[in-house]
């Protein structure tokens, strides 16, 4: 079958869209991935992951103008047309939306078609979109309303034929709150692919860098909802229990300048390293250095039913989890005893996990090796995507 993937973003990388993709491939079925790119001069085709790569030149004031998509049509009419010459021009069979910001656009050029449509919902958009700069920024607050995200997102759920989402809890979530067949949703987690952690590039400098730390790591967006605050607060008691410390941060967002800020001023900067963005490549090797991977996320609705992808990423190199108690890290942490839970948003609480951690050697090496086989056995994107290949198969 021909399916034809539309997201609205350059590719790569996008781990759930390879991931996803690999699994439907590896059954049978052929990927056409319809993505963005914001240069001039781009390749419109290649294949990448053995999916086949369309791109379409998108300007940046084309593409901030997403954020209205439920508020002013013009994205919609003008990405509809992209998407219509896309679904001509491969022939394309089926149709799988990642993200609801794309969403309108898709189903206003599927109406020429009558496609069989799949919404893969890779986070609570509606949710998550009122902690945005732009979005509480005063023309955010007039044009831009996560009221309006949220109809088009149970509107376009119904109408769907079926619908993706990243944890059982968000399923319950959405089955309660639309009122929907709970079978039409497909759970697919921000897992890893076994080609992540299987002979993974490692680079010798990253390891010699922290092999005399008891590194602390967190990976991904930096963004103050995510928690690092949290972290940065307890760190000048555990620097006095744990001298060799080290909170490694690889990953950036505009929140930035507020933690380093706060390291200076409190004299625990030459204790942290702020790597920014790194290429995914370089993951494996910062993993490699971790003595625990982090996820201190602040309890919304969007963090209590889903997944942040480092902590499958954490886990699968062994390293055991510090999250904080949000719904859907503490059922991932109690279910496979990967790692301990601290009180969101609590220092002291986070300060005593840690240490006790520390301590206990034994007991971090129990973790790792649950970490290890809770990915090979149960977790990883080869065996949780048995769902998603079978609804595609029907």
């Amino acid at each position: 079958m021909k399916i034809g993937m539309i997201l609205d973003a350059p590719y790569p990388p996008d781990p759930r869209v390879t991931n996803e993709a690999k699994a439907l491939i590896d059954s049978g079925n052929e990927i056409y991935l319809f993505c963005l790119s914001f240069e001039k001069t781009f390749n419109d085709r290649e294949v990448v992951n053995g999916i086949n790569v369309v791109r379409f030149y998108c300007t940046n004031i084309l593409y901030k103008l997403s954020a209205l998509a439920y508020t002013f049509p013009f994205y919609k009419w003008i990405m509809s047309k992209k998407i219509k010459k896309f679904i001509n021009d491969f022939k394309i069979e089926t149709i799988h939306i990642h993200d609801l910001q794309i969403a309108s656009s898709v189903f206003k050029a599927n109406s020429s078609y009558n496609l069989n449509v799949t919404l893969d919902l890779h986070e609570n958009r509606p949710e998550i979109m009122k902690f945005y700069k732009h979005v509480n920024s005063i023309l955010g607050k007039l044009f831009i309303s996560p009221s309006k995200w949220k109809k088009a997102e149970e509107k376009y759920c119904k109408i769907s034929n079926s619908v993706v989402v990243v944890t059982d809890l968000a399923k319950r979530e959405l089955v309660d709150r639309i009122k929907i067949n709970s079978n039409k949703v497909i759970v697919f987690s921000n897992s890893v692919s076994k080609s992540f952690y299987t002979n993974p590039f490692i680079n010798q400098s990253v390891l010699d860098k922290y092999s005399d730390s008891f590194v602390l790591l967190y990976l991904g967006n930096t963004s103050e909802r995510r928690g690092i605050d949290t972290v940065l607060n307890a760190m000048p008691a555990l620097i006095m229990d744990i001298p060799n410390i080290k909170l490694v941060v690889v990953g950036s967002s505009s929140y930035d300048n507020n933690l380093k800020s706060f390291a200076y001023k409190n004299n625990i900067e030459n204790y942290i390293d702020f790597e920014g963005w790194k290429d995914e490549s370089l993951f494996p090797s910062y993993l490699k250095s971790a003595d625990l991977g982090i996820s201190p996320l602040h309890s919304n609705i969007h963090h209590d039913t889903t997944y942040a992808n480092k902590v499958f990423q954490y886990m699968s190199f062994g390293c055991p989890l510090v999250c904080s108690d949000v719904n859907a890290q503490k059922e991932l942490v109690e279910n496979f005893e990967v790692g301990v839970l601290f009180k969101s948003r609590d220092s002291s609480d986070f300060k005593i996990k840690v240490k006790n951690l520390y301590k206990n050697n034994e007991l971090r090496l129990k973790m790792k090796r649950n970490c290890l086989q809770a990915i090979e056995n149960h977790l990883n994107s080869d065996l949780i995507s048995k769902n998603l290949v079978k609804y595609y198969d029907q």
